[in-house]
């Protein structure tokens, strides 16, 4: 079930998953084909990508960015109930409308959690119904670096009570990404907080999922390294220099996993890779993607 309304440069719309949680889907144009579906990371949103698929778009590649259940504009899941394998089932129904009639199945670029669920759909998927026909994996890996990943946890549990006003949610975020030159405003804010009853800004994202899909992740490490070992689309893994979250071992071993992938090190990214270095991030997404034609 679909309903659209238009921006300058894209078309939102709802997409409702089989257990009637709605998503937020936007779609940027392009003549392009494959088309792209970006998928973000634990505790981000679809905004995420907006630089990268403005670019992609002005460079006539179509692609489509979404927010998981429980973040951003997506709805949260009644008693908050999280799976992964319905982060899993939501990626794949977006791979359908991002996929013309007759034409290729879209390429996945996935950071974090987006680039896990990812390995798991195309990894596990028959050969006929592929749901994607290549993937970049963004800094991640399925064995990740546990200091990292913790780090990000740790600032996700911070501020239980939220902020007064975007000023202080601005230094939050200053304080956790240092290296970042330019201080939030509140219109970038806006899309990653809502406001309570209470008044009090809080991040977009449901703080249930703390405990249903970080509990969740490290049992899933089998089924990850599982499906990687089956994936033969074309595979870009593309890394941060500064990232705490994937390491040289961790690399490493998913190239033994997964030998026909592409690893492309971006020297000034940390885990955040599209944010800390967008236009290089971009360039290896359009070089990529032109080498499957």
């Amino acid at each position: 079930m679909v309903a659209e309304t238009s921006t300058a440069a894209s078309a939102l719309s709802s997409l409702v998953a089989a257990d009637g949680v709605t998503l937020a889907v936007e779609h940027w144009p392009g003549s392009g084909s494959p088309a792209l579906v970006f998928a973000h990371g634990f505790g981000q949103t679809r905004h995420a990508w907006d630089g990268a698929a403005r670019a992609l778009a002005a460079q006539g590649h179509a692609s489509v960015t979404f927010d998981a259940r429980g973040h951003g504009g997506s709805e949260w899941v009644p008693r908050g109930d999280y799976h992964m394998q319905q982060f899993v089932d939501d990626l794949i129904d977006v791979a359908v409308t991002a996929t013309s009639p007759g034409g290729p199945a879209p390429v996945l670029v996935g950071a974090s959690m987006g680039g896990l669920i990812g390995l798991v759909a195309a990894g596990e998927a028959e050969p006929a119904r592929l749901p994607f026909s290549a993937l970049v994996l963004v800094d991640i890996t399925p064995r990740w670096e546990t200091q990292g990943v913790e780090r990000i946890l740790g600032f996700m549990r911070a501020h239980p009570d939220g902020f007064a006003g975007y000023d202080e949610a601005a230094a939050a975020i200053e304080a956790y990404l240092p290296h970042r030159r330019e201080r939030k405003s509140e219109s970038q804010l806006k899309p990653l907080l809502r406001q309570g009853a209470d008044g009090r800004l809080r991040w977009h994202w449901d703080p249930a999922l703390l405990d249903g899909v970080v509990a969740e992740s490290e049992r899933y490490q089998p089924r990850l390294f599982q499906a990687a070992s089956r994936v033969r689309v074309p595979v870009l893994l593309l890394s941060g220099a500064r990232s705490d979250v994937v390491s040289r071992h961790t690399v490493d071993e998913f190239l033994r996993l997964v030998p026909h992938a592409r690893h492309v090190t971006l020297a000034e990214a940390t885990h955040m890779v599209a944010g800390d270095a967008n236009d290089a991030f971009t360039r290896e997404i359009v070089s990529f993607v032109e080498t499957l034609s």
